[in-house]
């Protein structure tokens, strides 16, 4: 086994996840790829939250190239890595076009590491309780690793409801990393969903007085349901339409908000007929120099100032972290 470790992670957060790892000190980080941070572990990684998952490495490949006979290299690394009596299950994905397909990468690889092998080649969803590989090529490199965990991180315990358009959480917990919880008070989702976003906040700031909002009664029950202890002081959940927000003026420090794109969830309320009011009501709602970090599909929202924004890719589709700060008031 190589002594390193690969954090897979929505592309776009590589670099947050490699802070991440040096700022819990779980590890010195050795390199980013497009979804991976290599690094050498020194603690337990599944502390992480920005990780989708964390794989231990069992070889690194090179010259895989785009011929089937790339096929026979891998199949040879696996030979020996895995173990002769233990029953396994293969994912595998790559970067750019090749003349294989993702499963001729799982039935070579999962046929050689030893013990038996369960194909997912015909739809066949693999039993619970396997050992789970997962092989990832990019350019030439090929990467074979097992999960270190039971389950991949991105599946919180806490996740007993979602409802439609919940925030894949290891995203939550990079918005709530970005809008610096540590100086805040009062944080408030305008659009809590099944309530990740917050519940994600709270594991930063245990101390905030956290608030979701959201025009649904199902998604308020939802929150509800999912926050249980997931949380050190749990939310409050208020069934309230965004586009009119229960709120003073400039009593909030931070906003964390996944709108409705109109695509899973569409604008309810206020919103329906005029969705730049949730813009108005967050500029209203944050105090002088608050922040807001937004999950921005399309142009980006007018009224605050925008400091930073970064690209991620969220089931095909390329949305941006926006993190906007209430400009100073002109007196």
């Amino acid at each position: 086994m190589h002594t390193f470790a690969v954090a897979r992670a929505v592309h776009g957060i590589e670099p947050l996840v490699a802070a991440e790892i040096i700022r819990l000190k779980i590890g010195a980080v050795l390199e980013l790829r497009h979804r991976e941070v290599w690094f050498e572990p020194r603690r337990d990684p599944r502390a992480l939250r920005l990780a989708d998952d964390v794989l231990l490495v069992g070889a690194v490949v090179d010259g895989v190239g785009r011929q089937r006979s790339a096929l026979d290299r891998l199949a040879r690394a696996a030979e020996g890595i895995g173990g002769p009596a233990l029953a396994h299950e293969v994912s595998a994905s790559f970067v750019g076009r090749r003349n294989y397909t993702r499963f001729d990468i799982e039935d070579a690889v999962g046929s050689r590491l030893g013990g038996p092998y369960h194909s997912r080649r015909d739809g066949g969803r693999p039993p619970e309780g396997l050992a789970s590989w997962r092989v990832t090529i990019e350019s030439e490199r090929a990467v074979i690793a097992r999960r270190l965990a039971d389950r991949p991180l991105h599946r919180r315990p806490y996740k007993s409801g979602a409802v439609p358009g919940s925030l894949h959480p290891p995203l939550a917990a990079a918005m709530a990393e970005l809008a610096r919880l540590d100086e805040a008070r009062t944080v408030l989702d305008p659009c809590c969903g099944a309530g990740t976003t917050l519940i994600e906040a709270a594991h930063l700031a245990p101390h905030a007085r956290l608030i979701g909002l959201d025009h649904s009664p199902q998604a308020v029950r939802t929150a509800s349901l999912n926050a249980g202890t997931a949380c050190g002081s749990e939310p409050t959940w208020i069934r309230a339409d965004a586009g009119r927000i229960p709120l003073p003026t400039a009593g909030v420090d931070r906003v964390l908000v996944n709108p409705p794109w109109g695509r899973q969830v569409p604008p309810a309320g206020l919103l329906a007929a005029d969705p730049d009011r949730l813009w108005r009501e967050v500029r209203r709602v944050l105090a002088p120099g608050g922040l807001a970090v937004a999950l921005v599909h399309g142009e980006l929202p007018r009224g605050l100032a925008v400091q930073r924004v970064i690209e991620v890719s969220l089931s095909g589709r390329h949305p941006v972290i926006a993190i906007l700060r209430r400009p100073a008031s002109r007196g």
